[in-house]
């Protein structure tokens, strides 16, 4: 038996009950974008979307091919680590540290020492695009780092490849992962290499490399650990710092992702293939672009077909999602809000798996699927 599990990274259902708290009521990813595109999502639909609490733009059909439900989200925060930690059944107590007015200028002194440069650029929170059209050409004159972060717990190195050689940059990010712990402890550190001239500089998402902090045990160490292959794709070996796979799979775009995934697939072995396809967030819900959000999950609406023709007679298929990064909302950050939850596989089709009380019960549900004894939070879907 496989699971395979796709995250639809930021397509949120609907913000979450305490979402002002975070400054996100109000914030609706996937409504919002149908309803400011015009955009149809058929097999979405014809796997139960349209039925799940709060959703209100997509058809109810009779007979869904797939369960449905949405989640909550217990921990504090709305960003890729908070989230996917969650899913495998790690409760955070505290959020992640962030940092909105940039990082204390005592630390960046000490890094820079650190890596032999004689300064950085930037370090406050900044579009990574805006940052390197602003900065990157006195990046050139100087190989001063760009330094920047987000809402989200992150400290973000922009270099270009011509000028700092791509190991070095990863090096860079490597020696403030090992400093960033303690007060300053964040998320993730992310390699940010871009190309091209002043005036057109562009980002190499294909290169970006993320350093995250180490993740307590988890249910991928239960799956591995019962001799069960578990494969990541694209960012999802980076965001639990690499343990508990038996695989990692480079995928740099939501096409390449797909494709990885449904090689996998196909292959015969016993376990999980976990695979997050970055681009609704990454490309378009923090650059406020809906219709090319809509236009990316058109395009995984069509493929659709595919993974369910991929699936063998007792294998799993569930769809997720992790946060919101509502297109149509104010500023550029993710929002705070439900996750998808549809799953196919034996006896599930129907199944109104309503609002689930946290994003562990998918954790849970690959345990009891493979027959493993979990005890930590969520409960199985299955």
């Amino acid at each position: 038996m496989k699971i395979t599990t796709i995250v639809l990274d930021s397509v949120g259902l609907g913000y979450l009950p305490d979402a002002a708290r975070f400054g996100d009521e109000g914030a609706d990813t996937l409504d919002h974008t149908v309803l400011k595109t015009g955009l149809e999502l058929p097999h979405l639909a014809s796997l139960g979307l349209g039925s799940v609490p709060g959703v209100h733009t997509l058809p109810q059909v009779g007979a869904p091919l797939g369960a449905f439900g949405r989640m909550v989200e217990l921990n504090p925060g709305k960003d890729t680590s908070t989230g996917h930690w969650e899913f495998v059944g790690i409760r955070l107590e505290h959020p992640f540290q962030v940092f909105p007015q940039g990082f204390p200028e005592d630390f960046l002194a000490a890094y820079c020492a650190r890596i032999g440069v004689g300064g950085y650029l930037l370090n406050r929170p900044y579009s990574g695009t805006e940052a390197i059209r602003d900065y990157g050409e006195e990046h050139l004159r100087t190989g001063f780092p760009i330094v920047y972060t987000s809402a989200d717990s992150v400290f973000q190195v922009a270099a270009h490849t011509g000028k700092v050689p791509l190991e070095t940059l990863y090096a860079w990010c490597q020696t403030a992962r090992e400093m960033l712990v303690g007060p300053l402890a964040c998320a993730r550190v992310i390699a940010r290499p871009f190309e091209g001239e002043p005036g057109n500089f562009y980002r190499r998402e294909d290169l970006r490399k993320d350093f995250a902090l180490e993740p307590p045990p988890n249910v991928l160490d239960e799956l591995r650990g019962a001799g069960l292959e578990v494969v990541g794709v694209g960012k999802i070996p980076d965001i639990y710092a690499h343990r508990g796979f038996t695989r990692e799979v480079k995928a740099g775009s939501n096409a390449e992702g797909l494709a990885r995934t449904l090689e996998l697939m196909r292959e015969p072995f016993a376990g999980l293939v976990f695979t997050n396809l970055v681009d609704f967030d990454a490309r378009y819900g923090h650059r406020r672009d809906p219709s090319g959000y809509a236009e990316a999950l058109s395009a995984f609406d069509a493929r659709i077909p595919e993974l369910l023709a991929a699936l063998g007679p007792e294998d799993y298929l569930f769809i997720v999602s992790d946060h919101g990064d509502d297109p149509t909302y104010r500023g550029t950050d993710h929002t705070r809000e439900y996750g998808m939850l549809l799953v196919v596989g034996p006896g599930m089709a129907g199944a109104d798996l309503g609002t689930r009380a946290t994003f562990a019960d998918l954790g849970a549900s690959w345990a009891k699927a493979f027959g493993l004894s979990w005890a930590g939070p969520g409960v199985s879907v299955l």
